[in-house]
């Protein structure tokens, strides 16, 4: 089972293979924004690695981080599985952007369809 170690909120157990976006709303109670509801279309779901970023990203996730010139600042997670023990920041929240919400409920699996890649940093 990996971990999940959320800075500032702690470090939580998650189910193999779960969505970040999930895990962190979920798992770590962290009011996370989801604005597109997980579709890697509105990039307000961001972390910051500060361990074990994977390798592989979703095609998706890269296209819409370079667009936005964030491309080895964050990453997305609506596009990242939990499969082994990751350390991050979170970087918006509901509470810290003066939303109402979210945004939708994100799916269980990764969406749009995943075309995976290697990381190309």
């Amino acid at each position: 089972m990996p971990k999940l170690d959320v800075e500032g909120e702690g470090t939580f157990d998650v189910e193999d293979g779960k969505r970040m976006v999930l895990a962190i709303e979920e798992d770590a109670k962290v009011d996370i924004m989801h604005v597109c509801g997980s579709y890697a279309k509105c990039a307000t779901c961001q972390v910051e690695f500060l361990e074990g970023e994977p390798e592989e990203m979703t095609q998706a996730e890269m296209v819409i981080l370079e667009m936005r010139d964030l491309l080895e600042k964050v990453r997305l997670s609506c596009q990242i599985y939990c499969e082994e023990d990751m350390k991050v920041r979170v970087l918006q929240t509901v509470s810290g952007t003066g939303a109402n919400e979210a945004g939708a409920k994100p799916e269980e699996e990764i969406t749009p369809e995943p075309e995976w890649i290697e990381r190309p940093y």
